[in-house]
């Protein structure tokens, strides 16, 4: 499956020229090179933040033969729908991304419900990426100082996570690309840092069989194929954000190009990465019920603690951390980059607010401040509820695994107003697509299942509840206000195919 370039117009203007021909004025800077696209999606994906916060996750759903073979399995069938994806980015290379492809290939309506998922998603994954970061933080204080990572004192670290990254994201994209570009090599190190010390310093390992042979169930739910199904939320979880490619597309050099390179080359290193990761992790457990009731608060510290002792334990929760600060920070740009889109489009409350532009750095200040404020807001049932954390995980796939999806289908439902650029498929697009598109519709009905049993208020998966309340809401808010200020404008190459969507949306 080798993509193919094929020689257009568009091969001879610059990027700014191809922004104004999808209609939109350049504003953002484009400051961003392709390795730094690539390390935008790396970043979120971060395999040191999705594999480890969700490790005890899958300790209890499916145990080690879930996790490495659930990996495997994931990890191919998002190489599907990265590839799908970034041929329809190329297509279609603005920050708006999902929603702006939807809008253009099946009318309005498709792109607003897109764009209110694709922004679920990505304030979701925000939230399960700095409170996961939180929640390791927490177990290195106490580790070093005693300090119990309480639901409330894990919250605090939360918030101040946040309000880092929002400082960070506030000092404009070159900062972002800089940490960006940093954070690739921090993981590749990270990863091989903690994979060689736990294989070469722990006198004793699980065997081979036990590491991908072994099954476990604290779910309470009596089918092993329920429970196996439910423990690929784990890889699932951890392979998303890659849209953050698309969404720093308008400040990305030879975006067409690097845009879509960056999300199938993001996939890719991080299905390798997590894969050595989760081998090395789980090779190392010492104690596999003292791991999963660790008086840490989370499973892979009470692994470095048992393997390595407290000096060695703290200096590898440190590389997890910082790495799942480079991911949180990356997950605020690429989420407040939607949020402006959306916003520039008319989509949003308030969206004169939301879309302004630092004159002195080209960021979109308040959108950074708006993401930062949802993604806390989501996260607050941690304080009272267990299983929030798994629901707010879970949120972040039925909201953006979705919006993945559905440029794909409309790229392969309308042919005919699909107009390919320059990074493609070639005639792999089909089959590759429908394979996507298969794969997510799937997972977005599992993840919306119940998790543990019995179901109650704490173990209850609050991630459908949020998805009605958001398509409740984008439905209410289309009707009051959206249909008359949501727009977006008309690529000037297709503007007749988008004019035959637009009727046949009315007829329907």
């Amino acid at each position: 499956m080798t993509p193919t370039a094929v020689p257009r117009r568009d091969d001879r203007i610059d990027d700014d020229a191809k922004l104004r021909d999808l209609g939109y004025h350049p504003v953002l800077i484009r400051r961003m090179g392709p390795f730094g696209n690539f390390a935008i999606s790396f970043s979120v994906i971060s395999v040191l933040s999705g594999c480890m916060t969700l490790y005890g996750f899958g300790l209890g759903t499916g145990g080690p033969a879930v996790m490495l073979w659930g990996w495997v399995l994931v990890g191919l069938m998002v190489m599907f729908v990265g590839a799908g994806l970034a041929e329809v980015t190329s297509a279609y290379p603005t920050s708006g991304a999902l929603y702006y492809m939807a809008d253009q290939l099946g009318g309005r309506r498709w792109g607003w419900y897109t764009g209110w998922l694709n922004l679920l998603g990505l304030l979701g994954t925000l939230a399960g990426i700095d409170y996961g970061a939180a929640m390791f933080t927490g177990a290195l204080l106490n580790l070093q100082w005693g300090l119990e990572p309480t639901p409330g004192v894990v919250m605090l670290i939360f918030l101040c996570v946040l309000l880092l990254h929002a400082t960070l994201n506030l000092f404009g994209v070159r900062l972002v690309s800089v940490l960006n570009s940093v954070s690739v090599w921090w993981h590749f190190a990270g990863v091989t840092v903690i994979v060689g010390v736990l294989a070469l310093v722990p006198s004793e390992h699980r065997s081979a069989s036990f590491v991908f042979g072994e099954f476990a169930n604290d779910t309470g739910w009596s089918s092993p194929l329920y429970v196996v199904l439910i423990g690929l939320l784990l890889a699932q979880y951890t392979f998303t954000g890659y849209d953050a490619s698309a969404h720093l597309s308008e400040e990305t050099t030879d975006a067409e190009v690097s845009a879509a390179r960056g999300i199938v080359r993001a996939v890719g290193w991080s299905w390798l990465a997590g894969f050595v990761l989760l081998t090395g992790v789980t090779f190392a457990i010492q104690d596999y019920a003292g791991t999963q009731h660790s008086a840490t608060g989370v499973p892979p510290a009470q692994i470095f603690l048992d393997a390595l002792g407290p000096a060695g334990a703290k200096l590898l929760l440190l590389v997890v951390i910082v790495a799942q600060l480079f991911c949180g920070n990356a997950e605020v740009a690429a989420a407040s980059r939607m949020v402006f889109a959306f916003s520039r489009d008319g989509a949003l409350p308030f969206s004169a607010l939301w879309r302004r532009v630092s004159p002195r750095t080209g960021t979109p200040a308040h959108a950074v401040l708006l993401t930062v404020v949802v993604a806390a807001v989501l996260a607050l049932p941690a304080l009272y509820s267990k299983a929030a954390y798994g629901a707010v995980t879970a949120i972040a796939v039925i909201g953006i695994t979705p919006a993945y999806a559905i440029p794909i289908f409309l790229r392969l439902r309308h042919k005919e107003r699909f107009r390919q650029g320059k990074w493609n498929l070639g005639r792999w697009g089909v089959p590759v697509g429908w394979t996507a598109v298969v794969w997510v519709a799937f997972v977005t009905v599992l993840f919306c299942l119940p998790q543990s049993n019995p179901v109650d208020v704490q173990s209850f998966n609050y991630a459908p509840l949020a998805l009605l309340c958001v398509l409740a809401l984008a439905s209410v808010w289309w009707t009051v206000a959206g249909r008359g200020s949501y727009t977006t404008p008309t690529f000037s190459t297709g503007s007749g195919d988008r004019e035959l969507a637009e009727m046949a949306e009315e007829i329907v």
